[in-house]
C-alpha cells in the first residue's frame, strides 16, 4: 500500500468513528428510552395497586358505619316506639280529662240557665 492507500484507511477510520458515536448515542437513546418506560410501567402499577388500597379502605369504612347506623336504629327503634306508646296514653288521658272537664262545664251552664229561667208554676 502506498501512500493513497494508508490516506484511504485515514479517511475510513475517522468517517467510521462518527458513525460509532451515532450508533452508541442511539443505542444510549433507547437504552434510556426503555428505562423511562419500565420506570413509567412501574409508577403506573404502583398508583394503580395504591388506588385499589385506599378503594378497599373506603369501602370497608363505608360498610363500618352502615352496620353502625344499622345496630343504632335497632337500639333506638323499639326505644322511639315505646316513648310513642307512653306519649299516645298520655295524650289520650288529656283528651279525656278536657271531655269531661268541657262536659262539667255545659252541665254547670244548663243548670244555671234553668235555675235562672225556669218557670215556675
Amino acid at each position: 500500500m502506498g501512500r493513497r492507500g494508508g490516506i484511504v484507511i485515514l479517511l475510513i477510520s475517522l468517517a467510521a468513528v462518527p458513525c460509532r458515536a451515532d450508533t452508541s448515542l442511539k443505542e444510549d437513546g433507547r437504552e434510556t428510552g426503555q428505562g423511562l418506560k419500565k420506570f413509567g410501567k412501574e409508577t403506573g402499577k404502583a398508583f394503580k395497586d395504591g388506588g385499589k388500597d385506599v378503594g378497599h379502605a373506603f369501602k370497608e369504612g363505608g360498610n363500618k358505619v352502615g352496620q353502625g347506623f344499622k345496630k343504632l336504629g335497632k337500639e333506638t327503634g323499639p326505644a322511639l316506639k315505646e316513648g310513642g306508646k307512653e306519649s299516645g296514653q298520655a295524650a289520650k288521658k288529656a283528651g279525656r280529662s278536657m271531655r269531661e272537664w268541657f262536659r262539667d262545664m255545659g252541665h254547670s251552664i244548663k243548670r244555671f240557665f234553668k235555675d235562672r229561667f225556669a218557670t215556675t208554676k
